[in-house]
């Protein structure tokens, strides 16, 4: 089969599919790669590395989905990629379909294979190929956050660390998962004051543990998140129910409550995001200001570390890649357990239980 590899073009965007090394995989089973030319240097990787591995590179996106079985991508096809894809093919990227009713409906109605990076399983039932973007976005969450509070920057001028003699800033994260507990590091190893709370006594149960007092661990109910909400300097969203849109805990009424110049950083905005006051921005327009709060709600935020974030990603989607290279995608999605559970779309209809009923409404 061919595998296609177009360029990302989400605004900001750096990060590429496919890596040389696993290039030379695919092909070394017999099939065939075409990247879009171009598609890897952003992330550090040059078209004369894929050409050496085995692949073909063509001069447009167009001509990529032409000639591919199976589109490898980052992110969502955009709008300006719907009529890209051919009727029938397989796409395998992060789709976020609950937050994106138009892609569910072009990929049904396209009849395309679409299997979504967020909802592939490992046997213990974790996301494999959503967890490094997790640990990713939770430990840039904190590190932009701490930018924007900076005055120049629009922020109320805290710094997190303090100084001896000040009191350090305080750090409220939503949600003990992976983003959650990654943001917890770093906002920790600045010297913060950190609440992290959580649905999940054996989440918090473990943090604590780990942190030995460092950090505040709160059950996630409607009166801690509204007092730890109008606390934080800084306030971290990582709400996430695979594949369904995430639910809004915070409302505009507890942002209101925030001091001026207090940082949200949305990490769940790809599922629509977890506060009221938040709506999507790009890595150019990173923020917005409402009720006086500084507002970052980038989709993309792991692109901010083409690099990382591309062999992180691509060393995790590497095994089921492989897989569909040496069985063939119909083969693969009986055999790997774990692949067949990203399926989100197929043969003209939603399969996912969270997108069948997204579709229903």
């Amino acid at each position: 089969m061919t595998f296609g590899v177009p360029k990302e073009v989400k605004v900001g965007e750096t990060r590429v599919s496919m890596t040389p090394t696993i290039c030379r995989r695919i092909v070394s089973v017999g099939n065939k790669v075409v990247v879009e030319k171009s598609a890897g240097v952003r992330a550090g990787f040059s078209d004369a590395e894929y050409r050496s591995a085995g692949a073909t590179l063509l001069s447009t996106a167009k001509r990529v989905y032409d000639r591919a079985d199976l589109i490898l991508k980052v992110k969502e096809p955009l709008e300006s990629e719907f009529d890209l894809m051919r009727d029938g093919q397989a796409v395998f990227t992060y789709l976020h379909l609950a937050a994106n009713l138009n892609l569910a409906r072009c990929l049904v109605k396209k009849n395309i294979l679409g299997i979504a990076y967020e909802t592939v399983e490992s046997q213990d039932g974790s996301l494999p190929l959503l967890k490094p973007m997790s640990q990713i976005a939770g430990r840039l969450a904190v590190q932009i956050g701490a930018y924007f509070l900076q005055s120049q920057h629009g922020g109320s001028g805290v710094l997190l660390g303090g100084v001896p003699g000040t009191a350090s800033g305080r750090v409220t994260i939503l949600g003990a998962g992976n983003s959650g507990a990654h943001a917890c590091r770093i906002a920790v190893g600045m010297g913060a004051q950190v609440t992290l709370l959580d649905i999940a006594a054996r989440k918090l149960e473990y943090l604590d543990s780990e942190y030995q007092g460092r950090v505040v661990t709160l059950m996630a109910n409607p009166a801690n998140i509204e007092k730890s909400v109008a606390e934080a300097d800084l306030l971290v969203g990582a709400v996430l129910i695979p594949a369904a849109k995430a639910p809004v805990i915070v409302t505009r009424n507890m942002v209101r409550t925030m001091s001026p110049g207090s940082v949200i950083v949305d990490i769940a905005v790809d599922q629509g995001g977890c506060i009221e006051t938040v709506s999507p921005t790009s890595l150019t327009k990173p923020t917005y200001k409402r009720s006086s709060v500084v507002h970052y709600a980038v989709p993309n935020m792991p692109a901010l570390v083409g690099r990382t974030s591309t062999i992180a990603l691509t060393q995790a989607t590497e095994p089921f890649v492989i897989a569909i290279a040496e069985k063939g995608l119909k083969r693969a999605l009986e055999e790997v357990r774990g692949l067949a559970k990203g399926v989100n779309t197929m043969a003209g209809r939603p399969v996912h239980p969270q997108v069948s009923r997204l579709l229903k409404r």
